[in-house]
């Protein structure tokens, strides 16, 4: 595949975590907006999830001089195996439904998850999409941290 013909990001994670434990990172409040944005400060006051299919999410990434909103709708949850959500933020069309993330955790001797990461929808450049990648390959190394904390 070239990489002006690319369509979305894959990335796969051994964590040193069971499953239930890396659905809960991805599912409150408190956990998500620690790993959710990287290094960036995550408001938890700016985080809403209504985790149920058709409930919606939102937060707020705060960086000096700017917010970056994200939001969306959780299309499946099952609960600690998989989360399908849409994801926008505030550069997408008003008529797109935005991309769609599909994270999926599976369970691994010695206690650890293997979770695997998709997001498609075909609105983002080639670029655009290599920048995304890049900022998950952050989020999911906060994510490692925070896991490690609780």
């Amino acid at each position: 595949m070239t990489e002006s013909a690319r369509e979305g990001i894959d990335i796969t994670r051994i964590l040193d975590a069971p499953p239930e434990k890396v659905f809960a990172a991805w599912t409150t409040p408190e956990h998500f907006a620690a790993w959710y944005g990287g290094d960036a400060e995550v408001p938890l006051d700016r985080v809403s999830m209504d985790v149920r299919p058709g409930g919606a999410w939102s937060l707020v990434i705060v960086v000096p001089g700017t917010e970056m909103p994200f939001h969306g709708v959780y299309q499946e949850v099952v609960a600690p195996e998989k989360l399908v959500f849409t994801l926008k933020d505030a550069s997408a069309p008003a008529g797109v439904e935005g991309e769609t993330v599909t994270a999926t955790f599976t369970e691994r001797r010695g206690g650890t998850t293997e979770m695997v990461f998709r997001q498609r929808g075909g609105n983002l450049t080639a670029e655009q999409y290599a920048a995304a990648e890049d900022g998950w390959e952050a989020f999911f190394d906060a994510l490692v941290a925070r896991l490690a904390s609780f």
